[in-house]
């Protein structure tokens, strides 16, 4: 294995699993152990570093894997655009609604509702884009 084809699997593991272990395990932990005010804050603390992770590693999949195949780069590609979009615009408006919402705003709510909905189909979607790829390293 080249050492691009390494870098290249190595960063899409960490992707796929830091992605995994993040919806599985840390997500549904705090919500369990942390009074729901306190989770809340948390996991808004959470969001920017989860998805400074997310494009981090898939960039740099995305950089090592283009020379090696330009569909897989670009699929990773995708998904650190998607990442950074929820990041710098989904997250602050939903962080926004979400406290128009606390404030007494129903119609926030419903926007909020729509709009988390979004980015956990849009988690799911990186996810799955994630682990296409890392599936073509075991062929």
């Amino acid at each position: 294995m080249s050492f691009l084809a390494a870098l290249a699997l190595f960063c899409t593991a960490l992707l796929v699993g830091g992605m995994g272990f993040f919806a599985a395990i840390v997500a549904p932990l705090i919500f369990r152990v942390l009074p729901a005010e306190a989770a809340a804050r948390f996991v808004r603390a959470l969001f920017p570093p989860y998805y400074t992770w997310v494009l981090g590693t898939a960039s740099a999949g995305a950089v090592a894997l283009f020379p090696l195949s330009k569909l897989d780069s670009g699929l990773l590609a995708c998904v650190a655009a998607l990442a950074f979009w929820l990041r710098q615009v989904l997250m602050p408006r939903l962080n926004a609604l979400r406290d128009a919402e606390l404030a007494g705003d129903p119609a926030a709510g419903r926007a909020f509702a729509r709009g988390h909905r979004l980015s956990v189909i849009a988690n799911l979607l990186q996810l799955l884009v994630g682990c296409l790829v890392l599936s073509g390293f075991a062929l």
